[in-house]
């Protein structure tokens, strides 16, 4: 299949011709958006009172040297474990809008990805979270920039195994906090490697997203939404991938486990609500729910930290399937 088909292809060229430099400037910069910002670890568990924990270093699938916490269950024994990967452009402590630009180029706000660890290690279980290839801490690859899942699946898959090789970790049940980008690779990785995550319990899927909603809703904003085809382009001439193939509906009839997705119904990043819902509908599970974040459009500061501000329907769900 044509990366890009030629008809795309060639209107694409032709917009090329005609674009204004101030657009095509436009264009450009909403292509950046695969060229991750590096977000630091501004808080650790240690923040929270969860002192017992560990800084590990894993092995994508590929070689990518991923930089990890392990945090244990409140009480030390807990036979459950949730592996929780993270959204671009953040890393496993969250996202620090708050501390000005670049990241509140996105939205000045924080997202507090430790209290989220604190929730579950309250409620007995133990958390593996890790940063993503270009992202955090965590090694670079691809040229620095972001497939959106297309490369990242394969850190999903490192991070899986190493737990099914630990002489602790195998030994306990597995849940997924799957989000956004780090959602996208999830559902990557059971697409490639179904076998890997057949002893899965479940998955949260918070804000997963297919990248054509993201461009059209910001192209429409910037007043450039009629060069979608030069958005590809420019995208193919970066080495990334074209926007149709970075969406998680290619791979979601794959995902059979329980699954709790969550997506701002209002979302002012998509503009699309039919996009997450037919991601939905597509998941190739037979449990599965759908919980909608009504009255806000801010997917940084209401959806990324609805966990947060409200465990008890996330909790829940693992404890339905993990107990």
């Amino acid at each position: 299949m044509s990366r890009m088909p030629k008809e795309r292809m060639d209107k694409a060229l032709e917009q090329l011709k005609t674009i204004s430099p101030e657009d095509h400037q436009k264009v450009k910069g909403l292509t950046n958006i695969v060229r991750p910002l590096r977000s630091f670890i501004f808080k650790t568990p240690d923040d929270y009172g969860m002192t017992d924990w560990q800084n590990l270093v894993i092995p994508s699938d590929d070689g990518t040297q991923l930089e990890a916490w392990y945090i244990p269950a409140k009480g030390g024994e807990s036979n459950k474990l949730v592996i929780f990967n993270h959204a671009l452009p953040m890393c496993r402590a969250g996202f620090p809008g708050q501390f000005g630009e670049p990241w509140s180029g996105f939205d000045a706000v924080e997202i507090d990805f430790v209290i989220q660890y604190k929730h579950l290690t309250d409620a007995g279980y133990n958390v593996l979270t890790y940063d993503i290839r270009n992202h955090g801490n965590s090694g670079a690859a691809n040229n620095g920039l972001s497939g959106i899942g297309n490369w990242e699946w394969r850190d999903c898959v490192g991070v899986k195994k190493y737990v099914d090789n630990h002489p602790t970790l195998s030994k306990m049940k597995v849940g997924l906090y799957s989000q956004c980008m780090g959602g996208n690779s999830q559902y990557h990785a059971i697409y490639q490697q179904p076998e890997l995550f057949a002893n899965v319990a479940c998955m949260c899927s918070p804000m997963v997203v297919s990248m054509a909603a993201i461009f059209d809703a910001f192209s429409e904003i910037q007043g450039v939404q009629q060069y979608q085809e030069l958005i590809d382009l420019e995208l193919l001439k970066m080495g990334a991938f074209v926007a149709a193939e970075m969406t998680p509906q290619l791979w979601a009839a794959r995902v059979t486990m329980p699954v709790l997705m969550v997506q701002v119904l209002e979302d002012a990043w998509t503009r699309n609500p039919e996009d997450g819902q037919k991601t939905f509908d597509l998941l190739g599970s037979t449990d599965k729910e759908l919980l909608w974040i009504e009255h806000t459009t801010r997917r940084f500061k209401d959806g990324y930290n609805y966990f947060g501000r409200y465990p008890e329907k996330i909790i829940a769900f693992f404890d339905k399937h993990m107990k």
